[in-house]
């Protein structure tokens, strides 16, 4: 048997009761309730599932620093391939040089592509392109130094051998 003290006595009775607002209460509890409870951005009763804000200043730093990481990642990248552009460019900028310098130096010969040959300054300033190498010349090199072995490409160009 179930004993009821007069609090829970009363409980029941207010329950049974009907409760009577004026129309301006009535407008104020309008404004505390909804007729579509799934559109809340809060749970509406004890059962629902529990919701968390967000930390969207949390959420953006990680965002900031995940993509300062990525675009270092790939600036990083970049300047590599920049390096390698540099370096295939000075490659080419000697070519030519050395090129300019063959071009310009005596030949009594026709280049033959992808044969070595060697470049040598005259005691009189002037250049001139040889088929002996220095080894070859020996303690009589005729001339006043050897300026570069050189090797000539398909395009022409000269390359550099003994750099």
């Amino acid at each position: 048997m179930v004993v009821k003290d007069d609090k829970m006595k009363e409980q029941e009775k207010e329950i049974g009761k009907v409760m009577v607002m004026s129309d301006e209460e009535l407008e104020q509890l309008r404004d505390k309730i909804t007729t579509t409870p799934s559109t809340l951005t809060y749970g509406h009763h004890a059962g629902s599932a529990l919701i968390k804000p967000e930390d969207k200043g949390k959420i953006k730093g990680q965002a900031l620093a995940a993509m300062h990481e990525q675009s270092q990642m790939q600036l990083a990248k970049i300047y590599d391939q920049v390096k390698v552009l540099v370096k295939q460019a000075e490659e080419v900028q000697n070519r030519v040089e050395i090129s300019e310098q063959i071009y310009t130096a005596e030949m009594k010969f026709k280049p033959l592509i992808g044969h070595e040959y060697h470049l040598y300054e005259k005691k009189d300033g002037t250049r001139l392109l040889s088929v002996i190498s220095p080894k070859e010349w020996g303690s009589n090199l005729p001339f006043k130094n050897h300026m570069a072995s050189v090797k000539l490409l398909s395009d022409h160009t000269w390359l550099r051998l003994d750099e």
